[in-house]
């Protein structure tokens, strides 16, 4: 079985002493402020049409601290104030590339605190953490032991709005080991009602985290309210809200983690809705439900755990009509919101010998009906040409144990676009390797397709059932 080494955080919590707080809070502290003076330096840059990268705010991080009103910036080590200025460069790497917007100023009470350590800033000795400007050790609660010989390249200290205090060791794992090669392949839709309907008809359930401390946060809100502003009473009702908050955010996580590993261990390739979640929140009816699904933490999961061991996630493009698709015949019908448990749909199926219609078969079209399917299949038909989609009483041809409707293949072994009503399918020679692919076309118009989805071992026209 192939290992391959990739760079892992472990994260833990850490309990400081008074010193040690004191210690990281003014680093904190300065962080932000070095931070906020760097990108009002660039700004300013920015509108009298300079150009600033790092190596120039690196330099005025040393006029700076010869100053007496920045004079505390050489109380503290250097190296966060380093890596936050590197940090700044990043964010505008991002900005200039479209990935993200303009860089906005750190609050001190609403922003993350944090401060980045390398090499040269901690000590990492017999199981011990030592940061500069510290003459102790960090108290870590080591949950889960470090990969044997590790030796971490950055640590990442922060203090959550709950008053929680962690450290992430950044490692390079040599022990993940790539999973060895399954037969089988899911379609995945994301919802409220259920939090996952999968192509194989398992529906789970949607948790709803939020809803269980909605009643206990209420409250804790309310009582926020009363305190004045400003005032320390506020400040112990406002770290008692965060901790329900906190609470509420690891139970999401860990559900997440134990449903993604599962997903991930069970099907070679998974298929999921390329959903554009920031878009989605601002029905501000469901941008509640919808940012307790945590979708874009589920999708963001997948793709990392899949690239660690050897799967792959293909994610299918948002116009694909995978709300419209029977489960029984395939092509489209009109099958709304409230049909999507079950019922007919526009084509006139009904679920009587197979199991309702489910949202989840739509996405899993890209491979057909029969789940699994392996490359032996597409092996023993590659050479057919015709391929008819039969009636109700006259079954259509059977591949894997079901009934062929046009709808074939996978990511391995084929892909199907929909274009002007007509359902194709072109197979490809090799299977790709693990990889995550946004696949792009469908009913709102055919878009360039990559290299390796022109080269067809065979291909199937199949004209849509009369109406």
């Amino acid at each position: 079985m192939a290992t391959t080494c990739v760079k892992r955080a472990f994260k833990y919590r850490f309990y400081p002493t008074d010193a040690q707080a004191a210690e990281l809070s003014r680093t904190f502290g300065c962080v932000r402020k070095v931070y906020n003076l760097a990108l009002a330096a660039r700004t300013e840059a920015w509108a009298r049409q300079e150009r600033v990268n790092y190596n120039a705010t690196s330099a005025m991080l040393t006029a700076w601290k010869k100053t007496g009103e920045l004079a505390f910036l050489n109380d503290v080590s250097s190296v966060p104030l380093q890596q936050c200025l590197r940090h700044l460069q990043t964010a505008f790497s991002n900005f200039f590339a479209k990935r993200a917007r303009y860089p906005r100023f750190k609050s001190k009470k609403k922003s993350r605190k944090s401060a980045e350590y390398t090499s040269s800033g901690f000590r990492f000795r017999d199981g011990g953490l030592t940061l500069a400007k510290m003459n102790e050790p960090l108290d870590i609660v080591w949950s889960r032991p470090l990969p044997e010989g590790a030796s971490p390249s950055t640590v990442t200290v922060s203090q959550d709005a709950a008053g929680r205090w962690f450290v992430s060791l950044l490692c390079e794992d040599p022990a993940v080991k790539r999973l060895a090669a399954a037969d089988s392949a899911v379609g995945i839709d994301v919802g409220l009602d259920h939090l996952l309907t999968l192509s194989t008809g398992e529906k789970i359930a949607n948790p709803r985290h939020e809803r269980k401390d909605r009643a206990a946060l209420a409250q804790a809100q309310r009582r926020m309210a009363k305190k004045e502003q400003g005032s320390a009473n506020r400040a112990r009702a406002r770290r008692k809200v965060a901790k329900i908050y906190a609470r509420i955010t690891d139970r999401r996580r860990d559900g997440l983690h134990k449903l993604t590993t599962r997903l991930v261990r069970d099907n070679q390739t998974i298929v999921i809705e390329d959903l554009t979640v920031r878009n989605m929140v601002k029905n501000r009816k469901l941008a509640h439900a919808i940012s307790d699904a945590a979708w874009s933490d589920f999708r963001s999961m997948l793709e990392y755990k899949a690239a660690w061991y050897g799967r792959e996630v293909i994610a299918v493009d948002r116009f694909f009509p995978s709300s419209k698709l029977c489960s029984h015949c395939g092509p489209q019908g009109r099958m709304g919101q409230q049909l999507r448990g079950g019922g007919r749909t526009g084509c006139g199926c009904a679920d009587v010998a197979k199991p309702a219609p489910h949202p989840g078969w739509g996405e899993a079209a890209w491979f057909g009906p029969s789940f699994p399917r392996t490359a032996e299949v597409l092996g023993e038909r590659a050479g057919e040409t015709e391929l008819g989609v039969g009636d109700d009483d006259e079954p259509g041809p059977q591949v894997g144990g079901g009934r062929v409707t046009g709808l074939r293949g996978g990511p391995a072994e084929g892909l199907f676009h929909q274009p002007k009503g007509v359902l194709e399918i072109e197979s490809a020679q090799e299977r790709l390797p693990p990889a995550v692919h946004v696949l792009r076309g469908g009913v709102r118009g055919r878009a360039p397709q990559p290299d390796w989805f022109r080269v067809p071992v065979a291909r199937q026209v199949l004209d849509p059932q009369p109406e």
